[in-house]
């Protein structure tokens, strides 16, 4: 599909339990398209709602009101209403995510912990070894690594097993939350190699960077996140 995700008028607040159910209004009328083969950014200051964004696309965090259409499974699908298992299906096969932080299950291998997307989707183990292997020689994370678990770690090297994990499939649409923050240059332009992979391929790419030179590498559109302040009027 040419336009596998279309937001529209999509807003969000948190409720302050301890702060007598005061409400703190994130964003509101988030409209926005993502075509396959590009890569879109969401520009703007810290705290203007970025992530919230990327959290809601990946059905993290609850939508107050609008639609997030996902071109899914031959149909379309409204994250904004879906079910939570079919949230997990849309996970599994058509949205893709690397987050800032790792989270992975204790005493695991990096090599499997990056080939575990694969395996998920029903991929013969050992190839999806093969293709971890790849992955992790391509972001120079040594050998001798990948057979340790991730939580022994520096924050760089968790990070590109972070990065190995969520590029190893081919979901059509994949979010990026900060996948460069703890790379050093060379890595940083391994990724940049790796998001052109991926438009190459089709696949609709979301993210935020907040690397300069990264983000004027990688970007065909930057879309400005403070036009959704809560209370903002459209020009």
């Amino acid at each position: 599909m040419a336009t596998p995700l279309v937001v529209s008028d999509v807003a969000k607040s948190f409720t302050m339990h301890l702060r007598d159910g005061i409400k703190l209004p994130v964003v509101a009328g988030v409209s926005f398209s993502i075509r396959a083969g590009e890569c879109t950014v969401l520009g703007g200051p810290s705290g203007a709602g970025k992530s919230s964004i990327l959290k809601m696309l990946y059905g993290n965090y609850a939508v107050d009101e609008g639609q997030i259409i996902v071109s899914h499974d031959d149909g379309l699908i409204d994250l904004a209403t879906a079910s939570p298992r079919t949230v997990l299906a849309v996970r599994r096969q058509t949205i893709g995510y690397v987050s800032q932080f790792l989270r992975t299950v204790p005493r695991v291998p990096a090599l499997d912990v990056v080939a575990e997307p694969l395996v998920e989707r029903g991929e013969d183990h050992e190839s999806a070894r093969d293709k971890a292997r790849a992955l992790l020689a391509q972001l120079n994370l040594p050998e001798k690594l990948w057979a340790l678990p991730p939580a022994t770690f520096s924050g760089g090297e968790q990070q590109r097993v972070n990065i190995a994990r969520g590029f190893i499939t081919e979901h059509p649409i994949l979010l990026l939350d900060e996948p460069t923050a703890s790379l050093d240059a060379r890595n940083r332009d391994v990724v940049i190699e790796l998001i052109a992979g991926k438009k190459t391929a089709g696949v609709a790419l979301l993210g935020i960077f907040h690397d300069h030179d990264v983000r004027e590498a990688v970007a065909d559109r930057i879309i400005d996140v403070t036009a959704f302040a809560p209370g903002k009027i459209a020009a």
